[in-house]
């Protein structure tokens, strides 16, 4: 009984670690807002990054269904910073697709958002369109007895090496509440606090009729993504480094990092090149001829490096080839 209990375990813990090794790898860009800007600037009061909001959100729904392996923000804001990514750059395939090369994920998304306030319906009384945010009840005159807040967004799934489009995922979500304005209620509205940005996933906003709208819309589009997921190419990074180091330990360390494509738990081949067979007529290499050295299992991981453990019956030194071939 014990035995049969310790085989289905076994099992179980097998598919599921090949259900996530299967997993396409994706990063979200910030998405474009520039459609909007002069809205949301009404909106806030000042400029407010909006598609990093809606980014953020969009990873969030992402990771909780679990049918993408997510790449982590911090480790996309550094590449951007790297490569001087502007904003201007949010929603174009090409540059989002070099991101995607260098981060060595299956896809890119990135987004535009084109509506991002009200269904230009629902207005104030000698006031302003969007329904009003600044003073007691927004931009001024009396409080309609019902708004309604529209948010309209699109994601385009990015190949890393075609920059075409594999996926295009609209969305779009209305809220409408009866004695509200967009942002706040009672009199009272939300907005980012003294001296902070505005944060979309925080309860405050999240529980205006604009907060439910975003919600909705990112939702549809989460959902629209995750039904691709099956479809989608997986990206093949070729990896090719040199040994820097070769410590007494075991422990070694390589020239090619998360730039190139390496992820922590990678298992990479050392080889060490003897010989090469150039052509006898023009000189050119034809291939090199390569012993095996060992395998190196990656535990850590930089830009421009990456720290691994040596396994194999060689010794190896400063300059052996290291590659995923």
């Amino acid at each position: 009984m014990r035995r049969n209990t310790f085989i289905t375990l076994v099992l179980f813990f097998t598919i599921l670690s090949s259900a996530q090794a299967q997993k396409k790898r994706v990063a979200v860009m910030n998405f474009d807002y520039a459609t909007v800007s002069s809205s949301v600037r009404q909106l806030f009061g000042s400029d407010q990054d909006i598609g990093k909001g809606i980014a953020d959100m969009l990873v969030d729904r992402l990771v909780n269904d679990g049918t993408y392996s997510v790449i982590e923000r911090k480790e996309l804001d550094k590449i951007i910073a790297e490569q001087n990514f502007s904003n201007s750059d949010r929603a174009d395939p090409s540059s989002a697709a070099k991101i995607a090369r260098i981060l060595g994920v299956d896809a890119i998304v990135i987004g535009s958002i084109t509506q991002f306030g009200n269904d230009n319906s629902s207005t104030k009384v000698g006031g302003g369109a969007l329904g009003g945010v600044t003073g007691r009840f927004g931009l001024g005159g009396a409080q309609k007895s019902k708004s309604t807040a529209v948010v309209q967004i699109t994601a385009r799934m990015i190949d890393t090496s075609t920059a075409e489009i594999l996926a295009s995922a609209p969305g779009k979500g209305e809220s409408s509440r009866g004695g509200v304005g967009l942002l706040g209620s009672g009199g009272s509205v939300y907005g980012p606090s003294a001296g902070a940005g505005l944060d979309m996933k925080s309860s405050g906003f999240q529980n205006t009729i604009l907060g439910e709208a975003t919600n909705k819309a990112v939702t549809e589009v989460a959902q629209m993504l995750e039904a691709k997921a099956a479809s989608m190419p997986t990206a093949v990074v070729e990896i090719n480094g040199l040994v820097a180091d070769a410590g007494e330990d075991g422990v070694l360390v390589i020239n090619v990092g998360s730039k190139n494509g390496v992820k922590v738990g990678d298992t990479l081949n050392i080889k060490r090149k003897i010989r090469e067979v150039r052509d006898p007529d023009t000189g050119k290499v034809l291939r090199s001829i390569e012993n095996s050295i060992g395998t190196i299992t990656i535990t850590d991981v930089q830009a421009s490096s990456a720290v691994g453990t040596f396994s194999g019956p060689g010794k190896p030194q400063v300059k052996d080839t290291v590659s995923n071939r």
